[in-house]
């Protein structure tokens, strides 16, 4: 593969044809949204970082053999002691307030990071070493799963890889809704769907910078090269586009976006072509 550019729109096409693949590349996705973050990642960067998933791979599955536990709880703990304690991956309530927690190769490197880039970390760890592992998105924190639901069993990346008990996760889901956790919370996470949430925890990190307008917009437009991207994102590219100065592409998006939901919210779409004409006026 000729080596890209960073931040251009190689990166992207890379970006969107692995999104639109038969079984998309999770690890790879999460590489390429780092290439956005960080200029100086570039191929040899990604190369490099999925070369590390492979030799952690290799320890796991010799971790494995290793543990006198059985079935799923033998992944579980052999990934824990592997990552969580020899490796040292996990994570720290500071952790959230750092953009390189949400990045992969960062969380390689740093060895630090979210809930959810650590549980992607263990999970493609687990997956090349053979494991039947799964990702989790509980309300408020994504954890893992390993073996199928009659011997499941959930680990939690964030805290090393801890075992968890089925009190364990009623208390992480409370904490987070008020109420204990329904079945349809536990179904395994779909790859576009974690990297959907990926792109959302850094849109929430970046909102309340307006600094790091930049890093808003750059998740918002990987977001709608997923498939079947909802409206809104189009509406929220505008804003930003406008909050940068792009007053022209900005207005554009809004009429774009007013013309896609005319047809079921009239309201919605005036008000799109009245903020259109609004972002116009500052041209002149």
């Amino acid at each position: 593969m000729r080596s890209p550019s960073p931040g251009t729109t190689e990166w992207r096409r890379l970006f969107a044809a692995e999104a639109g693949a038969p079984r998309p590349d999770l690890a790879l996705l999460c590489l390429l949204i780092g290439a956005e973050a960080d200029p100086s990642l570039g191929q040899e960067g990604i190369d490099r970082a999925r070369r590390l998933l492979g030799r952690l791979a290799e320890q796991a599955a010799h971790g494995h053999r290793c543990v006198p536990a059985e079935g799923s709880r033998a992944w579980a703990v052999a990934l824990a002691e592997l990552l969580g304690g020899r490796c040292g991956f996990r994570g720290r309530p500071g952790d959230y307030q750092r953009l390189e927690s949400a990045l992969l190769h960062q969380v390689l490197r740093r060895r630090r990071g979210l809930p959810i880039l650590l549980s992607v970390l263990w999970m493609e760890v687990a997956r090349r070493a053979g494991a039947p592992v799964h990702g989790v998105a509980l309300p408020g924190h994504f954890v893992v799963g390993f073996g199928p639901v009659d011997d499941r069993v959930f680990a939690n990346p964030f805290d090393g890889g801890r075992v968890l008990s089925g009190t364990d996760v009623d208390l992480l889901v409370t904490a987070a809704t008020g109420a204990p956790p329904v079945p349809s919370m536990l179904t395994p996470a779909h790859t576009l769907d974690i990297v959907r949430r990926v792109l959302d925890t850094i849109r929430a990190w970046a909102a309340p910078r307006p600094e790091r307008c930049d890093v808003s917009l750059w998740a918002v437009e990987l977001s709608l090269l997923l498939p079947s991207p909802p409206p809104r994102l189009r509406y929220d590219r505008a804003q930003l586009l406008v909050r940068k100065g792009d007053f022209t592409e900005g207005a554009r998006e809004l009429d774009a976006y007013a013309d896609e939901v005319a047809g079921h919210d009239t309201a919605t779409a005036e008000l799109a072509r009245w903020q259109a004409r609004g972002a116009r006026a500052l041209l002149n």
